[in-house]
C-alpha cells in the first residue's frame, strides 16, 4: 500500500473540535519535575480522546503482544518464565481457582514501557575497566545518582513510575514501511528522519493537525513482522529514529513514542556486539535515542508495540490509552496499550 493513494480530507468536524476544547500544557516544568512529558496529560488531552470514541465505525486495538513463554526475549533483561499452578480448591467450600506465577524481568520484556528512571548518563565514556562509576550519573532533570537510587538495590526515589500519569490522548499513527518502503519492511539500520515524519503527516493528510502537545506517536515499520514469526534477529537489529528527530518531537512535546520494534533507536547488523553504529549520534550514545527521550526532553517510550493492524486499517488518528503497571520506584513497565478509532473508509 502507497499512503499517498489513502489520503482522507480533512474532517471539518475533528477540526472543530480541536479548535473548540482546551489546549494541552507545554514545557518548561517547574523545577524538580519529574514527570517530563507525562505533564501533558490533561483535560486537554482526555476531550481529544473523547472525539474518537464518539464516531461511528470506531474499533478498539490491542497494541500489545500476548505475553508468552515462547514470545521473542530482549537480551538486556532477565528472561520472563511462567508457572501455571494446578487447579486448587478451598476445603469445605464448593469454589476452584486458578493462579500463575511470572519470573523474571517482566518490566524489560514483551511489550514494555520505559520511565524516565530508565536512562542516565556520564559526562564521559566508561571504558569498561574497574566498577561501573554510577555515583557520577545524571538522570532527567539534573538528578544525581543520590537523588535517585542512593544504593545499589534501592528502588528509584526519583523519577519512578508512580510520577507517571495515566496516558489518556490522542494518537497519530505515521506508516513508516508504507512511506518509505512500499509497505514492506525497514531493513537494520534504516532510519526514519524528521524529514520523514514531517512527510508522512503530509502523505497522510494530516498537515492540517500536525503534531499537538501531548500525543502519542506510533511509528510502523513493519518490523515487527519478525516478532510475529519468531525471527531471531528481532532482538538483534532493526530499524529506529534518526537522531535529528529527537529536538522537534520535544518541540511538539509529544507525550510518548513507540515504534514496532526493541529499541527506538537504529540497531545495525553488528551494533549489540560493538561491531557498528547508528548513523548521525554523539559519540558515547549509541542508543542515542534512549537518552534524549529519558535524559533531556522527559519523551516516554514504548518497546514493541503492536502495530500493524492499526497502519492496515489507516487507523491515522485514534485515542489511545497507556496503563503501565504501577510499581513505585520501577523504572520499567509491562504494558497494555489500546488505541480507539475508526478504520478508514474503502
Amino acid at each position: 500500500m502507497n499512503v499517498a493513494t489513502a489520503l482522507a480530507a480533512p474532517s471539518g468536524e475533528h477540526q472543530a473540535h480541536l479548535e473548540s476544547i482546551q489546549q494541552a500544557p507545554v514545557p518548561p516544568w517547574p523545577g524538580g519535575d519529574e514527570a517530563g512529558m507525562g505533564n501533558t496529560q490533561s483535560s486537554g488531552t482526555w476531550q481529544r480522546c473523547a472525539f474518537h470514541l464518539m464516531q461511528p465505525g470506531a474499533q478498539a486495538y490491542e497494541l500489545a503482544y500476548p505475553r508468552t513463554a515462547t514470545m521473542p526475549q530482549s537480551p538486556f533483561a532477565e528472561p520472563e518464565s511462567y508457572r501455571f499452578d494446578p487447579s486448587s480448591g478451598i476445603p469445605g467450600t464448593r469454589h476452584g481457582f486458578n493462579t500463575e506465577s511470572i519470573s523474571g524481568n517482566i518490566g524489560g520484556q514483551g511489550t514494555q514501557l520505559d520511565g524516565l528512571g530508565h536512562f542516565a548518563h556520564l559526562s564521559e565514556p566508561w571504558s569498561g575497566e574497574g566498577e561501573f562509576p554510577a555515583e557520577d550519573l545524571r538522570y532527567y532533570g539534573g538528578f544525581s545518582q543520590d537523588d535517585v537510587k542512593p544504593t545499589p538495590d534501592a528502588p528509584l526515589e526519583r523519577l519512578g513510575l508512580e510520577n507517571l500519569p495515566p496516558i489518556v490522548s490522542s494518537a497519530v499513527l505515521l506508516d513508516a514501511a508504507a512511506y518509505l518502503n512500499d509497505g514492506e519492511a525497514l531493513a537494520a539500520g534504516d532510519l526514519v528522519t524528521r524529514d520523514d515524519i514531517q512527510g508522512m503527516i503530509e502523505a497522510q493528510g494530516l498537515a492540517w493537525r500536525g503534531l499537538l502537545p501531548g500525543d502519542v506517536l506510533y511509528i510502523h515499520t513493519g518490523w515487527g513482522n519478525l516478532w510475529e514469526e519468531g525471527d531471531e534477529r528481532y532482538y538483534a537489529q532493526g530499524p529506529g529514529l534518526a537522531y535529528d528527530t529527537m529536538e522537534w518531537l520535544e518541540e511538539q512535546a509529544v507525550v510518548l513514542v513507540a515504534l514496532d520494534n526493541p529499541f527506538t533507536d537504529p540497531a545495525p547488523e553488528g551494533m549489540l556486539t560493538g561491531q557498528a553504529i547508528p548513523e548521525g549520534v554523539p559519540d558515547g550514545l549509541p542508543f542515542a535515542i534512549h537518552h534524549h527521550n529519558l535524559t533531556q526532553s522527559g519523551i516516554y517510550q514504548i518497546q514493541n508495540a503492536r502495530l500493524a493492524e492499526l497502519a492496515a486499517d489507516q487507523v491515522w488518528t485514534s485515542c489511545t490509552m497507556i496503563l503501565p503497571t504501577l510499581t513505585k520506584g520501577a523504572a520499567q513497565a509491562p504494558v497494555r496499550p489500546v488505541a480507539i478509532g475508526a478504520p478508514a473508509q474503502p
